[in-house]
């Protein structure tokens, strides 16, 4: 057995629920969901995005902390309140805090499973490859770390040196391949409901479109069949840039293009479906700058996406908790009902048209109910 088998199986051990058991999320069990939490949250706090499933339009991310245990047990007690107070939406990447946060993300799942708190096909789980990660803890040296691309990936054949951009960035449809087993494993779930390239821009610069451009084929390609494996259900492109910068910037993707390379692997059956960028008060380009073109019209990025069939999900709707306080009073006075900074903050992207659900990194079960108090019903 390789060593990604070998860690499925371990991840089948070490969860209540087999990796054969679990399914995935649907329409039915994500209404079901929303449904249990219709009479504490506003109407449009579950709202419909890729593949017709319900998403909280407060998503929790797991990004942020130390590699250490204390952080993982922060991250699964918020993560069983986030869930218990009506997220649905679970975003995590494989190289977050050494992929310590996707396995803190599948042990509280695995306990929300085995306590009857949610069902599987309730939840929409999500993580990210491109990165290359560490395990567990940061190496102590170059040498190290050399050691582990070696051992773990070129040995292996997972990828090749020239794979690698930028001393960390690959998108080799095997490495692609090998992540979405490492991150299944650690989830300890069979299908990742979406998965996303992580900061595909990054090689931008250093490979030039035509290259970058095959790579991204290839890439889909390879995700397409992880799809029809029944490995992921969907998948997409998270970015930090791409998408807010300028059609003339060396990083710049355009939705359309990446749409258009995905309809040429796969018809208009393909499963290109979802969108992340950062999105709050500092970072407002995905809703008024026309970084994109949609049959040659200027658009932003959320008209393209709304244009093309797309989900947008907002990252940074804190600014990693910078928004979280001392707004200015203008932006308190524009949202009066709220409490605090970052309720204010978070209402704004919340908010935004065509921003399917705001992802907030949440490590305490106080945030939490500070957070999701922006939906809950009003008093009458």
């Amino acid at each position: 057995m390789d060593q990604a088998g070998s860690r499925e199986g371990t991840a089948e051990r070490r969860g209540a629920v087999p990796l054969a058991d679990l399914a995935r999320a649907t329409p039915e069990g994500t209404a079901r969901f929303a449904a249990r939490f219709a009479a504490t949250r506003v109407a449009d706090f579950h709202r419909q995005a890729a593949g017709d499933v319900l998403v909280s339009s407060i998503g929790i991310g797991t990004y942020l902390g130390e590699c250490e245990d204390a952080e993982d047990a922060r991250y699964q007690g918020a993560l069983r309140a986030a869930v218990g107070a009506g997220v649905n939406l679970i975003d995590t990447a494989i190289n977050y805090r050494c992929q310590r946060s996707e396995r803190a993300v599948g042990v509280a799942v695995a306990a929300l499973l085995a306590a009857g708190t949610v069902r599987r096909d309730e939840l929409v789980i999500c993580t990210k490859g491109g990165y290359i990660p560490l395990d567990g803890n940061v190496p102590a040296s170059r040498d190290e770390y050399n050691a582990l691309l070696e051992r773990e990936y070129f040995e292996r054949g997972v990828m090749r040196r020239e794979d690698v951009v930028g001393g960390g960035h690959c998108l080799a449809p095997a490495f692609l391949a090998d992540q979405i087993a490492r991150s299944r494993a650690n989830l300890g779930i069979a299908t990742i409901d979406w998965y996303y390239v992580h900061n595909p821009e990054q090689e931008l610069p250093t490979l030039g479109r035509e290259t970058f451009r095959r790579r991204m084929v290839r890439a889909f390609e390879a995700l397409e069949a992880k799809v029809a494996a029944g490995d992921i259900g969907g998948f997409g492109c998270a970015t930090w840039n791409g998408f807010r910068v300028p059609p003339d910037a060396r990083d710049h993707l355009s939705l359309e293009e990446l749409v258009g390379i995905a309809r040429e692997v796969a018809g208009e059956a393909h499963h290109f479906r979802v969108v992340q960028l950062p999105v709050n008060l500092a970072m407002s380009e995905a809703l008024r700058a026309q970084t994109q073109l949609v049959g040659g019209r200027p658009r932003t990025l959320v008209e393209a996406a709304l244009d093309l069939g797309i989900t947008v999900v907002a990252s940074a709707s804190l600014m990693q908790a910078s928004l979280a306080r001392a707004l200015p009073t203008a932006v308190r006075d524009a949202l009066p009902r709220f409490d605090t900074d970052a309720q204010r903050a978070l209402a704004f992207v919340r908010g935004a048209p065509g921003v399917t659900s705001a992802l907030v990194g949440m490590r305490d079960a106080s945030h939490v109910r500070e957070n999701v108090a922006i939906a809950a019903v009003e008093p009458t």
